[in-house]
């Protein structure tokens, strides 16, 4: 039985951050939110000091390549929801696990 793992990683321009206090209020709104709604793992992983722009990693676990792609789908459709900021580009990382 395999174990697939599917991450996102989403490259973020938050053109109205003056400050970095005002781009991690909106990161921590949309990374607090996806593991709450879609049971992900997520994180800000890059770009920590520019205040008007942000990378966030998202990864699922699954039995299924299905199960991952799904959950990632309506994660990436969170993301775009949120009009204060612009997605810049996206990545989708796949690995799989034999047990």
């Amino acid at each position: 039985m395999a174990l697939h793992v599917l991450a996102l990683a989403v490259d973020l321009r938050i053109p109205n951050a003056e400050s970095l206090k005002d781009k991690r209020s909106v990161v921590r709104t949309i990374v607090e939110g996806a593991r709450r709604r879609h049971g992900v793992s997520a994180a800000e992983t890059g770009r920590n000091d520019d205040h008007q722009r942000a990378e966030l990693g998202f990864a699922v676990a699954a039995s299924s390549p299905g199960q991952c792609t799904e959950v990632l789908d309506a994660v990436e459709r969170f993301v775009w929801s949120f009009p204060e900021i612009d997605v810049v580009a996206t990545d989708r990382h796949w690995t799989e696990v034999d047990r």
